[in-house]
């Protein structure tokens, strides 16, 4: 007789499937992503998290750093090392919803309509300077970052699990460049910041370049496949589980009405923010083997979970106060849970 969902033999099977046991084995293979990764990217381990991070909570990433950091080595190492498909949009001027997303291309043969599959249809989408298109054209990503779906002629498409946007801007660069919607910017998960490397990881850049090293040919590099999709599709539901007290809950509010309040800040975060900070500092703490996130995971978190839901007033502008101070100064500020 076939087990029912309430039998014996089901809970070993479901107490064996999230025993600490496997997800260690999972937050193995997570690590050994990140090796593979330090094999294409050196000096960059806190952006790399990010991006596992970001994967395990189902989110997206904006990146913003100079020219020449290494943003888009960063997710393409990043694709190879999970085994995922990848896509890369080159934003620009002239780029349409279409180009993005797919159209509606007639068959002279059939006489019919057929749907084409834009580049979004993939696992990992390299949104390259994404500050380059105007806001019409970034539109057509904000279905496909929130429901994980396109819709044309009225017909939703699912897109592939995992997706993952990860998009690239340059802080510096103003000239052709749209400024991103707050309703854009808010699909995001996590804000990181690409600094350039230290001296020493330099060096080991350099040294790897005089060697030989092609960043076109990650397979030269050594680059293989350190994770299935069902260890991701694991993990990501590990994540989830992560325990999460009341208290805690608390404090992640107590954080978002302190931005409201703030002098400084002309809009607060959004009840999205706070949804958002919870999954990051769970999947935080889930890498960090925690059976529950604690005070740090959420401070650890909050910076680049917070930093591009915020607009500052323009006097507090005009004082050159930053973001990532305000927020820090809600951290200082907000009663911590025993």
């Amino acid at each position: 007789m076939t087990d029912s969902p309430l039998t014996p033999a089901a809970d070993v099977a479901a107490s064996v499937a999230g025993s600490p046991l496997d997800d260690a084995a999972l937050r193995e293979a997570m690590n050994r992503v990140r090796t593979e990764v330090g094999k294409a990217v050196v000096g960059q381990d806190g952006t790399v998290t990010g991006l596992l991070i970001a994967l395990l909570a189902r989110g997206h990433v904006l990146l913003e750093g100079v020219p020449g950091v290494a943003k888009t080595l960063l997710v393409r190492a990043f694709s190879t090392a999970l085994g995922l498909d990848t896509k890369r949009i080159q934003f620009t001027p002239d780029l349409m919803p279409g180009d993005v997303s797919g159209s509606l291309v007639y068959d002279a043969r059939t006489g019919e309509f057929e749907f084409r599959d834009g580049p979004v249809f993939t696992n990992i989408v390299l949104a390259d300077e994404i500050n380059r298109t105007p806001p019409k054209t970034q539109s057509a990503l904000l279905e496909a970052m929130e429901e994980r779906q396109v819709s044309t002629d009225g017909v939703s498409r699912r897109l592939p699990d995992p997706f993952l946007v990860a998009a690239t801007q340059n802080p510096i660069e103003h000239e052709g460049t749209y400024t991103l919607p707050e309703a854009q910017l808010d699909r995001f998960l996590l804000k990181l910041i690409v600094e350039a490397p230290s001296r020493e990881a330099e060096m080991t850049v350099l040294r790897r370049h005089a060697s030989g090293f092609d960043p076109r040919d990650l397979a030269a590099a050594g680059l293989v496949r350190a994770a299935s999709i069902d260890e991701v599709h694991a993990a990501q539901r590990a994540a989830a589980r992560v325990d999460v007290s009341d208290d805690l809950l608390g404090y992640v509010v107590d954080l978002a009405q302190a931005t409201r309040r703030s002098p400084s800040v002309q809009v607060g975060v959004s009840p999205r923010a706070t949804t958002a900070l919870l999954a990051a500092a769970k999947a935080w703490a889930w890498l960090g083997g925690y059976p529950a996130i604690t005070p740090d995971h959420v401070q650890t978190m909050l910076v680049p979970t917070w930093r591009h839901r915020i607009r500052l007033r323009a006097d507090a502008e005009l004082e050159g106060v930053s973001v990532d101070a305000v927020l820090t100064s809600v951290l200082q500020q907000t009663r911590v849970p025993v």
